[in-house]
Order: structure tokens, then sequence, then C-alpha cells
């Protein structure tokens, strides 16, 4: 079955097309580069790692309870509708539910991955484009990880969310070589990296905690690029400039965090639009949800650079504005640890099992000669 067919709303077209704008560069000078960004270049070469192989495809997933998220957390709960739904109505609400958002995941890691590209194309140093070639593998894996997880397991998708659509094509469609990174790297990457986390450390599946600890040690690397990057260019720049940085910083914060909510689940399920906004707006859960998501944003904006008086009041606004504090080195340290001690565990359950099939055919080899 086709992606078209298992699609909630197909979309009018399979094909989204983003005018290119800027210059390719190429850089002729092979010899030197930043230290920090060859020794992240390197990082991303060792780390390479194949989806098909490193999760456990085999682990089965109940598409009605994929993350085991408890009624209070979804937005519908204690509703009029919510009140009118018998279980299999329930059900089938959590499996939209983690779909939807499994599906902005993936189309978000597409998005990454063509962000990538272009960085490639358009960063003016070889040591960045190194890094970025890395990067857009590793994008390509998670796009490749979440789609067979829809695809597989879910067997339902949604179509890419209107707020996250209009900030990739603001992305894309600006000139100026630093937009990626900072749409991507800074904006959508730690949007969606703060969302793998709470779902990672809240869920007690085994599939999709893998996916989103192994996605996540690769996410580490990619924020900490933008913040190198970034962080070394906007010291150049005039306060002029870095003004209109911060109000596309501002502008892309207020659509992540208004309309990323999952509507159009609610609409599936006879909500009008502007009833399922004011659900989303009081769902005491999603208010902790959304805040939690800057916790990776508002950091790595201050540390970039981005710190105008407009973008702080903007962030005091949204309730997040204390969240510039964390430590980004110690929450990347630890979605590292999390991933490689999931690879220990289950390294050594592994061990375990062959120790025992061993053990076993040594046993039912010994009782077969002492019959004989």
């Amino acid at each position: 079955m086709s992606t078209y067919e298992r699609y909630t709303r197909a979309p009018e077209t399979l094909d989204w097309q983003v005018p290119a704008s800027g210059s390719a560069r190429f850089s002729w000078e092979y010899d030197e580069g930043r230290d920090q960004l060859l020794a992240l270049y390197q990082k991303g070469k060792d780390k390479q790692w194949d989806g098909a192989k490193r999760i456990d495809w085999e682990l089965e997933v109940d598409p009605y309870d994929a993350l085991g998220t408890p009624d209070e957390a979804l937005s519908i709960y204690g509703s009029r509708y919510w009140a009118k739904m018998n279980a299999r109505d329930r059900a089938e609400f959590r499996r939209h539910a983690s779909s939807w958002q499994f599906s902005q995941f993936l189309h978000g890691e597409q998005g990454a991955m063509v962000c990538a590209a272009r960085i490639v194309e358009s960063a003016p140093d070889l040591d960045a484009k190194f890094y970025s070639a890395t990067q857009t593998m590793d994008e390509a894996r998670h796009a490749e990880i979440y789609a067979r997880f829809l695809h597989e397991k879910m067997e339902m998708l949604y179509p890419v969310n209107d707020s996250l659509q209009e900030l990739l094509g603001d992305t894309l469609r600006d000139s100026r070589w630093d937009m990626p990174y900072l749409g991507m790297q800074v904006l959508i990457e730690g949007l969606a990296l703060a969302a793998f986390g709470i779902i990672r450390d809240l869920t007690d599946k085994p599939l999709p905690k893998q996916i989103l600890a192994y996605v996540m040690q690769d996410e580490a690397r990619h924020v900490a690029f933008g913040r190198m990057a970034l962080r070394d260019y906007y010291k150049e720049l005039t306060d002029a400039e870095l003004r209109e940085r911060e109000e596309f910083v501002i502008e892309g914060c207020h659509l992540m965090r208004h309309r990323l909510n999952g509507v159009e689940v609610l609409e599936n399920f006879g909500v009008p639009r502007a009833e399922g906004q004011e659900m989303s707006e009081r769902s005491e859960y999603l208010q902790l949800f959304r805040r939690m998501l800057f916790s990776r944003i508002v950091p790595c904006v201050k540390d970039i650079g981005l710190w105008g008086e407009r973008l702080q009041k903007a962030y005091v606004d949204m309730g997040v504005f204390e969240l510039g504090d964390a430590n980004l080195d110690l929450l990347m340290a630890q979605d590292e640890e999390i991933a490689e001690q999931l690879d220990r565990e289950r390294f050594a359950a592994e061990e375990r099992a062959r120790v025992a099939e061993v053990t076993q055919a040594i046993a039912e080899g010994a009782e077969a000669a002492g019959s004989s």
C-alpha cells in the first residue's frame, strides 16, 4: 500500500517545490578549518549507523497505544466529545494522535535533509560543508526510520502541518546562507529534539523509545554544529542584521508554539477547528509540553548571540525566558549517553540469549550421549 493510501487526508499533490535562491559557493582552501567543526565532522563519520540493523524492528507495536499516552495528556480528554466516545473510539483517537505526531517528525526530518544539503551548497567554508554532508545522511536515515515506523507499525500518516510547511518554506526561500542554519538547526531541530526527549523519557514502549533515543544521539551533533557556525558568523553582523534574524526567530517560535497542536486530529473526530484550538490552549498537559518544547531553542538562541530586547520580551511573554540559562552541553551529553545505554542493554540481552542457547545445546548433547 502506498503512502498516498495511508494518509488520513491525502495532500493535493505529493510533490512540493520551493524555488531555490542564493548562491552555490565553492572553496578552494583545503588545508585549514576550525578544529571544533572538523572534530564534529570526524564524529559525524564515526557515528554513522544503519537504521535497518541497529533498531529492533521485530518489536511489536500496538497502534492504538503506541506510546502509552495517558488519557489526561490528550487534548480532547474531559470534553463533551470525549464523554461520547466508547473504548474503541478512544483507542482510535490515540492512534491518530500518535500518527500525527510521528508524521510531523517525518516531514521535519525530510526538511532537515533538504536544508542540510542546501548548507553543503551555500556555506562559504569547507569545514561546514564537510559536516553538513554527514548531517544530510543522518537526516535521510531519520526520515527512513520514521517512514518505516508509520508505514509498518501505525499504518497511518498525516500530511505536513501548514505551519511547519510555512516555516520550512521561509527557511529554504531565503537567499542568505545562514538562514537554513537558523531555521532548521536552531528552530525546527531544536523543537524536534525537545519533543523527542519528552516522549523518549515518558514512553514505556521499547520500539519508539529506541527510535527516539538513537535519532536524538545524531541530533545532539546537529545542534552543536549550528551553534558553532552561527556563533562565529553573528559576531560579524551589524545590529540591524541581527535584528532581522531575531524577527525571524520570533515569528518561527510563534508559529511552532500556537499552531503545532494537532488540531487536524481533533477535526477528524468532529471537533470544529476553532473549538479544537481552544481545547489545545486549555489543556494543562499541552501547555507544559509546549513550554518544554523550547528547552533546547531558547538557550541555543542566546548562545549564538541573538538576545536583543525584543526577542527577550517575546520569550518572557511565552513564559520560556528562564530556559535561556539551561546547560545545552549537559543536555546533549545526556542524549548521547541514553542511546549508548540502550545499546549496552540490548547487547547484554543478546549475549545472555546466546549463552542460554549454547548451554541448552551442551545439555542436550550430553543427554543424547548418555542415552546412547
